[in-house]
């Protein structure tokens, strides 16, 4: 039986952690939930990592409390703010450093 070249080995040893990092910091990034109020507390929307809409609460008598265009008012300011947060929490699982990985550089070229 001939045995893998200690180099090879190294490289597959990388290439199987490097997996499981990326695994769970993907993981992390699924889970990711955001869901901030509107400005009256009335809507509490959900938006995931990427932005998108999972779900929306409206408080009882919302719909018939508020006209129209001040419920759309509402929903959008509470959207903007859930999807600033989920992209503060998704920005910050990708600065975290993973153990033995090296700063990834950024388009500038900076390392962060």
């Amino acid at each position: 039986m001939s045995s893998i070249h200690p180099d090879v080995q190294a490289a597959l040893d990388a290439a199987r952690d490097l997996r499981h990092r990326i695994a769970e910091m993907r993981e992390k990034i699924d889970n990711i939930r955001a869901r901030r109020p509107s400005p009256s507390g009335a809507v509490i929307p959900e938006v995931d990592a990427m932005g998108k809409l999972t779900d929306l609460y409206l408080a009882p008598g919302t719909a018939a409390r508020l006209t129209g265009p001040e419920l759309v008012a509402e929903i959008m300011a509470a959207i903007r703010e859930s999807t600033a947060d989920a992209a503060r929490q998704y920005q910050s699982v990708m600065e975290t450093p993973v153990e033995g990985t090296e700063p990834v550089a950024t388009a500038s070229g900076q390392s962060g």
